[in-house]
């Protein structure tokens, strides 16, 4: 395939999206970008599975019409389809799995599944078209907080994961904590930057850790930890920003300080940062200022940050353009392997969902 026009589907989780992308003169360029927001999920402070996969069947289509119209095209104009087969929420995934192969089929169009989180890994390169491995990435979202040593595209080396909450799973829950709504990044974000320095001092969980723990990471006694900061609070009203500011400032040093160590562990002077809390911007300016100016620190919009069908056709756009192709027999899973992924030196660390 040659790869000019890819469309490309996600419904890994509570958003549907689909985005048209052509590939010229050697570089990505993004036709189109849909992304329909599940906000129903706010009211119970948490992504409802069941309720997710019945949105995403009943706005898919409508999705990826309104991304073929913006792009100015229709199926007839599209050579290959991509569409995230995992990892995720299993009903959202069969939706959008479901809707590419039968539409690729239809279609006589090649098709490709895609692993979310290598779409997470691509989605820098639709602004930076320069980006190319090798690079120290650091994924965080609300379901995955890992290391990567990327040596290539297609050839990954897992440096740390977590061992129990991911860092958005972090956001959410301290949120809930203090009285704040669904997704709460956003706003502990704003409270943060209101918060005093030194009120609240969490601990920094695995920060000192080695071997093959140092770059893992840990955010539940994180969580305990601001927790028991709420609950003695005599006023959650006045302390809610500073403990904000605190619980943020925590997860801030292990990210930064952990992806720093592993980018000169590696001798590699590239750190890319993807995922949903990448849109968090004290996270981005911390790693900037510590990284210093021999290290480049490179990381997507927010809306390419979070889950989105653009970065999804980017990776298979990539994939397609090598002639890969995915059998009509795919299935979706909820804990696909990453592929190209290495786990030496990592004993019993696996990456899944």
């Amino acid at each position: 395939m040659a790869g000019e026009r890819v469309l490309g589907i996600e419904t890994s989780c509570d958003e549907t999206s689909a985005a048209v992308l052509a590939f010229q003169d050697g570089r990505l360029a993004l036709e189109s970008l849909v992304i329909l927001s599940q906000d129903v999920h706010a009211v119970f402070g948490g992504v409802v599975p069941e309720l997710a996969s019945r949105a995403h069947l009943q706005t898919v289509g409508r999705v990826v019409d309104r991304a073929l119209s913006d792009a100015g095209t229709t199926v007839d104009g599209i050579d290959g389809i991509a569409v995230t087969a995992g990892p995720g929420l299993i009903g959202a995934l069969l939706v959008g799995l479901t809707y590419g192969k039968t539409l690729a089929w239809r279609a006589g169009l090649p098709m490709i599944g895609v692993h979310h989180l290598e779409g997470h890994l691509f989605a820098p390169t639709l602004e930076h078209p320069d980006l190319a491995p090798p690079f120290v990435a650091l994924l965080v979202s609300g379901g995955h907080t890992l290391l990567l040593e990327v040596r290539a595209w297609d050839d990954y080396r897992l440096l740390g994961q977590t061992r129990d909450d991911a860092a958005g799973e972090a956001f959410d829950k301290v949120g809930k904590l203090l009285g704040l709504g669904y997704p709460a990044g956003p706003e502990i974000e704003r409270l943060a930057r209101e918060g005093t320095p030194g009120q609240f001092r969490f601990p920094r969980p695995m920060l000192g850790a080695e071997g093959p723990d140092r770059f893992a990471f840990s955010f539940s006694g994180l969580k305990t930890s601001v927790r028991r900061a709420v609950a003695t609070s005599g006023n959650l009203d006045h302390d809610r920003r500073d403990i904000a500011r605190g619980f943020q400032e925590a997860v801030v040093d292990v990210l930064t300080q952990k992806t720093i160590a592993a980018a000169q562990e590696s001798d590699l002077d590239t750190i890319v940062l993807g995922g949903g809390v990448a849109c968090n911007r004290a996270l981005t300016e911390a790693m900037v200022e510590r990284a210093g100016s021999a290290t480049r620190v490179v990381n997507a919009s927010p809306r390419l940050n979070a889950d989105n069908a653009a970065m999804i056709a980017a990776a298979g756009s990539w994939r397609l353009r090598r002639g890969e192709t995915s059998a009509w027999s795919l299935e979706a899973s909820d804990r696909m392997p990453l592929p190209g992924l290495s786990t030496e030196h990592q004993h019993s660390q696996r990456m899944t969902a």
